[in-house]
């Protein structure tokens, strides 16, 4: 009893702490926010130029040395900061909940205001850390996101409405540092040690259940290659790992390990198991006419080991954008 009062008072004092941490970085935020707006408004009146700006930063740094983080460079990424964001109802309030390096690499490396708000939300959402967010926007997970064809059994639609939000056409895993010929077990391996970059590709609630899971159905035992559970779709998540190219029968023993865990590992309040096939390759078309007629919760969906041409992905995305236009 004295220990689940123990623990009450240290969710209090965490809650309190993480309040603290968000409220500092909100007043930072607007700090910047407020130099920027400054340094804007003297510029727009051309009462000052740039090398004005420099000399304020050369001054704070001289006269206030307690001042850190105030050059003239860091004044002109303030100024910019303001300049992108102050127009802007929707996404102004949205920087202030991520921290000040995050909002750098958005500003600087985001080319349109969609893939600005795109990197804020899920930063936000996820409470990615500047690697993390840096990682998100070097494997074109935007691009990714737009273009990609999630194709999903008639099944999941029905069981599982927030699938589609929820998992990717595609997944990169270039932390993993595999020979250009490797076996499953290989695959597999890899990701088990890179779990945390594994969960970060995945995205946010996957909770690792095991590896080589196993299952007992008659007197044979059977063995999923990787099963987490989702904490929000409240189901377990079966990962089948395929080093060639989709096959149709690959559905087959995923059907069968998707029935054994509903019947045997299911918790009653759960959901229906939800079963992914990672494939180094696909043809959309066979993936299409193959979950037509599924009637299990699955999808298909396709790994590479190396980041994706980010120039390429554009070029896909401003082509659909064009053809949606016409």
């Amino acid at each position: 009893m004295k220990e689940q009062e123990f623990e009450e008072v240290a969710s209090i004092i965490k809650i309190a702490r993480s309040n603290t941490i968000k409220n500092i970085n909100r007043a930072l935020i607007e700090l910047y926010w407020n130099i920027g707006g400054y340094i804007q408004e003297k510029i727009t009146s051309s009462q000052w130029g740039q090398s004005v700006v420099e000399e304020l930063g050369q001054y704070l740094n001289n006269r206030h040395p307690d001042l850190k983080g105030f050059s003239g460079s860091n004044l002109w990424r303030m100024r910019q900061f303001y300049s992108t964001y102050r127009s802007d109802e929707i996404l102004a309030p949205l920087v202030r909940e991520i921290g000040w390096s995050q909002n750098l690499s958005i500003m600087s490396r985001c080319k349109t205001e969609e893939e600005r708000a795109f990197y804020l939300k899920i930063s936000i959402e996820n409470q990615y850390s500047k690697r993390e967010l840096d990682r998100q926007i070097s494997t074109g997970l935007f691009e990714r996101v737009m273009i990609g064809g999630l194709k999903l059994s008639p099944t999941i639609k029905t069981t599982h409405p927030e699938a589609e939000k929820t998992f990717k056409d595609s997944y990169i895993f270039d932390f993993l540092n595999l020979s250009e010929t490797y076996r499953e077990s290989d695959l597999q391996r890899g990701l088990i040690a890179q779990m945390k970059d594994f969960i970060l590709e995945l995205g946010k609630d996957f909770l690792f259940f095991g590896e080589e899971y196993k299952l007992q159905v008659g007197n044979s035992d059977f063995y999923i290659d990787l099963l987490f559970y989702h904490r929000s779709l409240q189901c377990l998540v079966a990962f089948e790992l395929k080093t060639d190219r989709f096959k149709p029968e690959h559905l087959g023993q995923l059907n069968f390990y998707l029935e054994a865990l509903d019947r045997k590992v299911k918790k009653e309040h759960e959901n229906p198991s939800i079963g992914i096939l990672l494939c180094k390759d696909k043809d959309n078309e066979v993936v299409e006419y193959a979950l037509n007629r599924s009637l299990s919760p699955t999808l298909v969906a396709q790994y590479k080991t190396s980041l994706p041409d980010k120039d390429l992905l554009q070029q896909k995305l401003s082509e659909l954008f064009n053809e949606n236009k016409e």
